[in-house]
């Protein structure tokens, strides 16, 4: 029988909402401010897309020096391959597995484990 003459402790929190949600401007506020926020958020032009875009174009520009690098190191190779006849003579022996006149060549069989 003591509890029914102590005062139920309420969260402050849901007390404090139920108040500002009597106030009209306060509500109008909420009304228009959650849409808002959540097209700024969320919409196509948003800040999720953007952050989202942002990585594909960090992740681009990554492949791009990439293949800048590539293309020189070929650009370079074919240069090579154009006047140099020791360049030449290496790859005509590793791709094309071509000797010269009195050279044997010993293939050795790798294990496979």
């Amino acid at each position: 029988m003591d509890n029914q003459y102590y005062r139920k402790s309420q969260p402050k929190l849901s007390g404090w909402f139920k108040k500002a949600m009597r106030k009209k401007s306060v509500v109008i506020t909420l009304i228009i401010a959650l849409p808002a926020l959540s097209f700024i958020i969320f919409s196509n032009k948003g800040i999720l897309q953007r952050y989202t875009l942002e990585n594909e174009k960090r992740e681009m520009l990554q492949k791009i020096q990439q293949a800048q690098i590539e293309q020189r190191r070929l650009q370079q190779e074919s240069k090579a391959l154009d006047s140099d006849p020791k360049a030449i003579e290496k790859v005509a022996r590793e791709k094309y597995g071509m000797i010269k006149d009195g050279e044997t060549v010993y293939k050795v069989k790798k294990e496979q484990r």
